[in-house]
């Protein structure tokens, strides 16, 4: 088992240097890097933070994801011949060519990193990850490190809507590949899917490289291919427990019979395509047989053509799943299902009908999938596939990178839009907890502030807040933030998807129902302590060392 998880992290690793190289990030990170460098300002300490300033989707939380592939593009962080190469042709000419000796022997050995676990809820304003190093190379991280968090990060958290919307019962089957913004978008939603709450996927590649379990049965086309029950071959099973191979063609037209004459159905309405795909798929996978039945009529033609096939496979003593539908009032159609496979259960007396299972897609969003929980129905598992990898409602999560500390000085962003300021100084973060372990706030101090203590009254200042100071006495606390990089390796073991799954479960189950709403969410608090609010009054008044502050628009 170690080895198998040994060489599934190696091929995940060469994974990502394929995707992710030094390259992948915006020029003027370069030329910015080069000015750096020309005024031997390139090794001064700097430190960074990414953060997002709003949650995604009008919720109120969302979760982070995408750390692995951050830790794993860091540790192999090295420019080959043929990209500093490339640099230097699209660099202006009079660029020094020291700078590009520079580039051939730059890694991540000075580079830090801490940030929360995968798989954590965070807040609006919090910042989740901390890049310090030499200013130019955190400089030159910055485009790369947002690429691999702001969709890892949306797409879990939407999946994470899905499944509340869902609740914890029912089944969600991923199956957005080909929808997504290309291969990598495919992979990236796959896992970061499974991770927000999702149980399976569609993507093979997936399954293999991230450990997620996979499903499938068949699409329409395979339905439609079938006109003729000439078609089928072979059209013998052998029955499970052994013996001689029964002619499934002939058993299940008698059974067809008996089905319609229960049903009210009429014969001549059953499409003979549809059954002979039925049979084909069910020799092919008599353990797995769940075709979707809504090519041509569901009532008329694919469910008297599903119990057909599928009580001869009882008969045979295989065990069918179920079925699938794809169209048309999934919910009303779903019922009717459940009805057929009542009645056939005990007319038959087959009690294996009662237990196969309903699946259902058709662009399913996460409205139409909250729907469901207010009408009657009998879905016990949902295939999602455009409205989660794409994240229809909010595209993107809109992180920021965002330096913070030159020199051991802090810097602070002033901006015209007060929401796009940033808040000086190297921080700890920690999240307060309330006698339940409920979360109750996130606090952001300087690092060099005596943490919280339990039981003891602290002054801060909530964000977006004009309620001035508030004092708060927390009954738990825990630093968000660990330190996951240093010295060019990598300080803890990766987290698999699994691990990150169970994780990120766990996290939002902390989490108080009113601040999980899907719609008009109660505010999360986060706050700054009284020395960072201090820090910010002095840095706009122009009267502390930091107030060499970055103007921006």
């Amino acid at each position: 088992m170690a080895m198998q998880l040994n060489e599934t992290c190696a091929t995940l690793e060469r994974s990502v240097c394929e995707r992710v190289s030094p390259l992948l990030t915006d020029l003027y990170q370069f030329t910015m890097a080069y000015a750096y460098w020309r005024a031997g300002r390139h090794n001064e300490p700097a430190v960074f933070e990414l953060f997002f300033r709003d949650n995604p989707f009008g919720g109120g939380f969302s979760l982070f994801a995408g750390l692995s592939d951050c830790l794993m593009f860091l540790r192999n962080f090295r420019f080959k011949k043929e990209d500093v190469e490339y640099l230097r042709s699209v660099l202006p000419s009079d660029t020094d060519p020291d700078f590009f000796t520079y580039l051939k022997e730059l890694d991540c050995s000075a580079v830090s990193v801490s940030a929360v676990s995968e798989g954590t809820v965070v807040f609006a304003r919090v910042p989740f990850l901390e890049v310090s190093g030499p200013l130019a190379i955190v400089q030159l991280l910055e485009t790369s490190l947002l690429c691999l968090v702001n969709y890892a990060s949306l797409v879990c958290t939407n999946a994470a809507r899905f499944r509340l919307a869902a609740g914890p019962k029912r089944r969600l089957l991923e199956m957005g590949l080909r929808r997504a913004q290309g291969p990598d978008g495919g992979l990236t939603a796959s896992r970061y899917t499974y991770i927000g709450g999702f149980d399976l996927t569609s993507n093979a590649l997936a399954g293999r490289l991230f450990g997620i379990p996979v499903t499938g049965t068949m699409a329409h086309s395979y339905v439609t291919s079938f006109s003729s029950l000439e078609e089928v071959w072979p059209q013998t099973l052998v029955p499970s427990r052994g013996g001689d191979p029964i002619d499934l063609i002939c058993l299940v037209k008698g059974w067809l019979g008996r089905v319609c004459q229960l049903l009210g159905t009429k014969p001549q309405r059953v499409r003979e395509g549809e059954l002979a795909a039925f049979l084909s798929y069910a020799i092919a996978y008599p353990q797995n047989f769940l075709p979707v039945i809504d090519s041509y009529s569901v009532s008329c033609s694919g469910l008297p053509c599903f119990c057909a096939v599928a009580l001869a496979l009882c008969q045979l003593h295989y065990q069918p799943l179920g079925i699938r539908l794809d169209s048309g009032d999934l919910c009303r159609q779903s019922v009717e299902v459940r009805r057929v496979f009542r009645e056939c259960s005990n007319h038959f007396t087959v009690p294996a009908f009662e237990s196969f299972i309903i699946v259902c897609t058709n662009s399913v969003s996460e409205q139409s999938l909250a729907e469901l929980n207010k009408r009657d129905n009998e879905i016990d598992a949902v295939g999602v596939g455009t409205h989660l990898v794409t994240c229809t409602s909010h595209p993107s999560l809109g992180c920021v990178y965002k330096l913070v500390e030159v020199r051991g000085c802090p810097r602070m962003k002033l901006s015209e839009d007060p929401e796009k300021s940033t808040l000086p100084g190297r921080k700890a973060i920690y999240r307060l907890l309330d006698t339940e372990g409920h979360p109750q706030m996130d606090l952001i101090c300087l690092s060099e502030e005596t943490a919280p203590k339990v039981g003891v009254s602290l002054n801060c200042y909530p964000l977006g807040l004009d309620k001035g100071v508030q004092s708060v006495t927390p009954a738990q606390v825990t630093s968000l933030r660990s330190d996951v990089f240093f010295h060019g390796e990598i300080a803890l073991p990766l987290s698999s998807a699994s691990d990150s799954r169970i994780y990120a479960q766990t996290s939002l189950q902390a989490l108080y129902p009113h601040h999980k709403k899907l719609q008009e969410p109660e505010n999360y608090t986060v706050a700054i302590s009284e020395k960072i609010h201090s820090l910010v009054s002095d840095i706009r008044k122009g009267n502390s060392k930091g107030s060499n502050f970055l103007l921006s628009n």
